[in-house]
């Protein structure tokens, strides 16, 4: 294999992954970050005495964190530490209703079926579906390119074209749900996983019920350290085998001389390179740093996934009835949440979700206080008045945990932080501030993302949640491991 000079340009989770990978294949692997901090929206601060993971707060799927460290030779115990949850989240609904989703599947099913009055091999029927749907398609459309020739020759792909009636690609994720339960609760409970791709589970095809398989077959786990960790580990793992970081530089002009890339402009400064692997927003990427070639405008054009409003509170007391993770179902959300969305926004209900790190770090708050991260599901930045917005909502969002948990919480927040939209937007250059790229409401959407390497200048690639296979952790790590198999083969 031929060493390469590659520059990876930007140091979010899927960037640090494609670095680690590409160096442990020998080559000489720089990164230009325009922050000064590694991690991209998986990043965290500290105020007051509290500490706050800022982006994703679910961890599952660790084994792909597992492979960075087998693939650096390195021993992961060293850098990176985690524990399974037994209580993956719980549940309050506005009747009342309490849930705790346990871990263990079997046990899970029995508290369900109790729960919301639906026989156990129904619940268990519907999860070895999901697993089905996962297993099926999980090596064409996660794993490969999907713009490969090759990835379509293989048995992996015949079998999963035989069996394309089984993966409900012709009904929306709702409807599918709707089908299966009667139980509204249990709808609503089920259609929520379409948040974990920012899509609607009333428009987005019902192959996307795999998600629940990723949380209850492979489960979810608490990183030590909380999910900043988890960007700190892989960033001192890719310095430890030689990774060159470049903070607070903002590349200005990706290179390219008769359809192949020389390198990057970089504060006026040119650095050859020969590779380059973009880790920033695919949409920014033409707009700014290839303004002299023609842009893909139907792929950027795309509807944007979901984004984000997040409170993060300070709370001067601790919740029993309260783990790490907490969903507050809306029961109407019109009456709460309308004023957020337009007529084109069919996202699903803004429920309320909160993270509490101190329950498992408890030097993540004062003595006696908890940490806590409050979202809501919120449409991309397309220009919406969100102070407006982000007012009601804190009431509104006040109002409903009052209600549900009986507390009063003005009378119990010390301290407050906000990152909306247009945040999201400036600090991580995510267009429009969407969380997962395009949305993936369209069952074509997987086609219809944007590859991970550019046919038409050679030696470009991408990575990143705002191209294949598509936005959260587990899958910007795959697009890392894409990427660097996709240089290993046209270097070899």
């Amino acid at each position: 294999m031929k060493k390469k000079t590659i520059a990876v340009i930007g140091a979010g989770i899927a960037g640090i992954a494609s670095a680690i990978r590409l160096r442990s294949q020998g080559h000489e692997v720089t990164v230009f970050e325009a922050n000064t901090y590694p991690g991209g929206k998986l990043t965290a601060f500290s105020e007051r005495g509290y500490r706050f993971d800022m982006g994703p707060s679910l961890f599952t799927m660790p084994q792909f964190i597992e492979d960075l460290f087998k693939a650096a030779n390195k021993p992961i115990a060293q850098y990176f530490k985690y524990k399974k949850k037994d209580i993956v989240c719980n549940y309050f609904y506005e009747d009342g209703t309490t849930f705790s989703a346990l871990a263990d599947i079997n046990a899970f099913a029995d508290e369900a079926s109790k729960t919301f009055m639906v026989e156990k091999s129904k619940l268990l029927d519907y999860l070895n579906r999901s697993k089905r749907k996962y297993d099926l398609t999980a090596s064409l459309f996660l794993e490969k390119s999907l713009h490969k020739t090759s990835t379509y020759l293989s048995k992996d792909t015949i079998k999963a074209i035989f069996n394309v009636s089984s993966l409900d690609i012709n009904t929306s994720l709702d409807d599918l749900n709707s089908k299966v339960f009667k139980d509204e609760r249990l709808v609503q409970f089920y259609n929520r996983f379409a948040t974990y791709n920012g899509s609607s589970p009333y428009q987005t095809p019902g192959i996307m019920s795999m998600i629940p398989h990723l949380e209850q077959y492979y489960g979810t786990y608490f990183p030590k350290g909380g999910m900043h960790s988890i960007t700190q580990s892989l960033f001192q793992l890719s310095k430890d085998i030689g990774v060159v970081y470049e903070f607070n530089k903002k590349v200005e002009e990706i290179i390219v001389e008769e359809g192949k890339v020389q390198g990057l402009r970089v504060d006026e400064n040119f650095f050859e390179a020969d590779v380059v692997v973009s880790n920033a927003d695919v949409v920014p990427t033409y707009r700014y740093l290839l303004p002299k070639h023609k842009a893909p405008e139907k792929i950027l054009s795309q509807p944007r996934s979901s984004s984000a409003l997040i409170f993060y509170w300070g709370v001067r007391q601790q919740f029993p009835q309260l783990d790490l993770h907490n969903i507050f179902f809306s029961k109407d959300y019109k009456t709460e949440f309308n004023y957020i969305f337009n007529e084109k926004d069919v996202y699903h209900d803004p429920t309320v979700y909160i993270n509490i790190t101190s329950k498992e770090e408890p030097n993540d708050a004062p003595k006696g206080c908890e940490n806590w991260f409050v979202m809501i599901n919120v449409p991309s930045n397309t220009g919406q008045d969100w102070d407006i917005i982000i007012e009601r909502a804190r009431a509104n969002i006040k109002n409903k945990l009052n209600r549900l948990l009986k507390i009063d919480l003005d009378t119990l927040i010390e301290y407050e932080n906000i990152l909306d939209p247009r945040l999201i937007e400036s600090r991580t250059q995510s267009y429009q501030g969407a969380l997962y790229g395009a949305s993936s409401n369209n069952k074509y959407a997987a086609f219809l993302r944007h590859p991970n390497f550019k046919s038409s200048i050679k030696n470009l690639y991408f990575c990143g949640g705002s191209v294949h296979p598509g936005g959260g952790i587990p899958l910007c790590l795959l697009s890392g491991k894409i990427v660097s198999d996709l240089i290993q083969k046209a270097t070899e």
